[in-house]
């Protein structure tokens, strides 16, 4: 097997073990103009899930602490988007890693 298919998919599937780092350590430690694209882009899904953070804080901060409600819905709700857009962005970097393995 290649090198650089088996780093462009351990790119990919590092979100189940090493998060955003280690498409960035490959990044910037690879050569291959190809193993930085999937780099770059496994790097760039593994961040997606980060981007309902602020609203779960805010919704968090004054669902809870400001207005005291019982049943916070704008909290529950952003934490289930959160959810559901990581198992969408799980699936699609297994379905890439597997893409660049089985590729020619």
């Amino acid at each position: 097997m290649e090198t650089r298919k088996v780093l462009s998919a351990l790119s990919y599937f590092s979100i189940m073990f090493a998060g955003f780092i280690f498409p960035l350590i490959v990044f910037f430690a690879s050569e291959d103009t190809e193993v930085k694209r999937h780099a770059k882009s496994a790097f760039l899904s593994h961040l997606i899930p980060l981007v309902p953070v602020p609203f779960i804080v805010f919704a968090g901060v004054t669902q809870f602490i400001v207005n005291g409600q019982e049943i916070p819905v704008f909290f529950l709700a952003a934490v289930g988007i959160t959810i559901i857009l990581l198992l969408i962005v799980l699936i699609w970097n297994i379905i890439k890693g597997v893409k660049v393995l089985i590729e020619e």
